[in-house]
């Protein structure tokens, strides 16, 4: 069996992860699950507050900053998600995950923060390109964990 090829064996974890094996992940996960949840639900008084307090409107600094790096954080994750897919390669999981959510954000903000005449094409483009984009990378991420 020697000839065999070495890569013809099934791996139980990528090589690429940096996760610790499973028994310290079931050990740490009522944990991390305990302080995740709570960290949720300690928002839903903030935003209560938030509702109340923040204004309709307000005038921000570095508005096009903000914007420019969320593209170019949304380019980065589509090429990179394009180019790990072709490859064949498993560290498209993460990468696609964050691109998607990446994208709803995007599309979410697109919409909520346009006003007049530009929410039309917000709404064109959240439902056109950005929102059946996350979908596809959810799609590459569900698909290849």
């Amino acid at each position: 069996m020697a000839l065999v090829a070495p890569h013809s064996r099934p791996r139980t974890q990528p090589r690429w992860s940096a996760l610790p094996a499973a028994r310290t992940i079931t050990r740490t996960a009522p944990r991390m699950a305990a302080v995740l949840t709570g960290a949720g639900l300690a928002l839903v008084p903030w935003m209560l507050v938030l509702a109340k307090t923040m204004p309709q409107s307000a005038e921000v600094s570095n508005w096009a900053t903000a914007w420019i790096g969320l593209d170019v954080m949304l380019a980065a994750g589509l090429t990179g998600t394009g180019l790990l897919l072709r490859r064949g390669d498993s560290r498209v999981v993460p990468v696609a995950a964050a691109t998607a959510a990446l994208l709803v954000a995007d599309a979410w903000f697109d919409v909520t923060t346009s006003a007049g005449g530009e929410q039309t094409l917000a709404l064109l483009m959240a439902a056109g390109a950005e929102l059946p984009l996350a979908l596809a990378c959810a799609a590459v991420a569900g698909r290849r964990s």
